[in-house]
C-alpha cells in the first residue's frame, strides 16, 4: 500500500475513523483546519432521516456473522438510540464527522459517515468516548469546550481501557471525508498510549497505520489501523482509497 504523506492526508478514522498524517507539517495542517467546515451545521444534516437505512449501514461496518447478531444504534436528535437490541456483545453504529481529530479541516462536514462495530472490550471502554463526544456536540459546545469536556470525563468517568479493544471498518457504505471517500476496509485496535514504533506503525512495507483520532489529544489512547482486502461483504476491496 502507498503510504506517502499526500495519500495519508486523505484518510480519515473514525468511525470512526482515518485521519490526517500524525507527521503532517505543521503549517499543512493550519491550512487544512481553515478550510471548509469551520461550524457545526444544522444537526438535521447529520441525521439520516431512513432510520432502516442507518441500520443497514451500521451492520456494513462487519461481517454478517458478527453484525447480524450485534446491537445497532442510531443517531436521533438528543444522542445515540438502540435501534435494535444485540445478542452477542457488539455493538454497530455510523460516526459522524466529530469523532475526527480536532484539527481536521472536516470536523464538521455533515456528509461523513463512519460505519463502526465494536467488539465487547471496545464496546465497555471506546464507545463511552463516542457517547461522550456525541453529548457535548449536540449541547452546542465549542471545540474548546468539548475537548475541556472530554478531559474532565477521561479523569472522572471513562472506563479502564479493556485488554483487546477492536473495532471493524468494512463498510463499503461508509463516506469517510471528501478526499478518502470509502477509503479501504480495515479494522481498528485500541490501546493505552505508546510508542506507535512498538507496533511498527507508518513504517515502510508494515501494513500497521497510526490513526491519530485520539492519541492523548485528549483521549489517552493510541488507535492503531490495518487494512484488510475484502468489504464486511466479501468483495474484493481497492488497495486504496475511493
Amino acid at each position: 500500500m502507498k503510504k506517502n504523506g499526500s495519500f495519508m492526508k486523505t484518510i480519515l478514522f473514525a468511525a470512526f475513523l482515518v485521519t490526517i498524517s500524525a507527521g503532517a507539517p505543521s503549517a499543512v495542517r493550519s491550512q487544512e483546519t481553515a478550510a471548509s467546515y469551520p461550524n457545526m451545521v444544522s444537526i438535521d444534516q447529520y441525521l439520516i432521516t431512513d432510520r432502516n437505512a442507518e441500520i443497514a449501514m451500521a451492520r456494513s461496518a462487519a461481517p454478517p456473522s458478527i453484525s447480524s447478531d450485534a446491537e445497532v444504534l442510531v443517531l436521533g436528535r438528543h444522542g445515540y438510540e438502540t435501534a435494535i437490541k444485540g445478542k452477542n456483545g457488539f455493538v454497530c453504529l455510523v460516526e459522524r464527522s466529530w469523532m475526527s481529530p480536532f484539527d481536521f479541516a472536516q470536523f464538521w462536514n455533515p456528509k461523513m459517515r463512519g460505519p463502526i462495530c465494536f467488539n465487547p472490550p471496545a464496546v465497555h471502554s471506546i464507545l463511552p468516548l463516542t457517547f461522550k463526544r456525541t453529548e457535548l456536540v449536540l449541547a452546542g459546545l465549542s471545540k474548546g469546550q468539548i475537548i475541556e469536556g472530554i478531559k474532565t470525563f477521561d479523569a472522572k468517568g471513562l472506563p479502564p481501557l479493556d485488554p483487546g479493544a477492536m473495532s471493524f471498518m468494512m463498510s463499503p457504505r461508509g463516506y469517510l471525508n471528501d478526499e478518502a471517500g470509502h477509503w479501504v476496509p480495515h479494522l481498528m485496535f485500541y490501546i493505552p498510549l505508546t510508542d506507535s514504533r512498538s507496533w511498527g506503525a507508518d513504517l515502510s512495507g508494515s501494513p500497521v497505520m497510526l490513526n491519530p483520532q485520539f492519541n492523548g489529544a485528549p483521549e489517552p489512547i493510541t488507535e492503531f489501523m490495518v487494512p484488510v482486502p475484502t468489504w464486511s461483504d466479501g468483495t474484493a476491496a481497492p488497495k486504496e482509497g475511493r
